[in-house]
């Protein structure tokens, strides 16, 4: 099973439209998930009509009607592998015991927030991801996102794609 992890895309207030490999990944991949900070349901609609299936949450910059439509924290078992997907997990120092402590039936969490990507693991095995943003890289040196295979209970390919700069 192909999936898309993005996060933070800010449309349209740091970025007017999506970059158009994230769209291309959107297309291929059978499950996209977005780990919140959508800012307009436009955005929110048009990864609806290209998704296979759409896992998403809002995040703390989305308004009353995304959070009408999505959850705070979501859930799925996919490949085998059991995710979830929140927002905010809180600052870098203690995330991966914070998380696991919170989420202690997961195999995998995908967050957002911080733009930052993130790839590491807690004690017991929870794997925590964040795909950065495709909008807006902070302080970053490039906007990205991931993408990764999932299969008998298996993580594989978690690949971090750099895109270039915007013009």
């Amino acid at each position: 099973m192909r999936l898309l992890l993005t996060s933070d895309t800010h449309v349209p207030k740091r970025a007017k439209i999506l970059p158009d490999a994230l769209l291309a990944a959107i297309d291929e991949a059978d499950v996209v998930i977005h780990a919140g900070d959508w800012i307009n349901e436009a955005t929110l609609d048009l990864f609806e009509s290209r998704s296979r299936r759409l896992i998403g949450v809002f995040g703390n910059n989305d308004g009353p009607p995304l959070r009408r439509r999505i959850p705070e924290v979501a859930r799925a078992e996919l490949g085998g592998v059991r995710f979830g997907v929140v927002h905010e997990t809180g600052a870098a120092t203690g995330r991966e015991r914070r998380c696991a402590e919170r989420f202690p039936d997961l195999d995998v969490l995908v967050f957002g927030h911080s733009h930052i990507p993130w790839d590491s693991t807690a004690p017991g095995g929870l794997r925590l991801l964040n795909p950065g943003s495709p909008t807006d890289r902070r302080r970053q040196p490039h906007c990205t996102f991931l993408t990764l295979t999932a299969s008998d209970g298996t993580l594989h390919d978690v690949t971090l794609h750099r895109l270039p700069p915007r013009r």
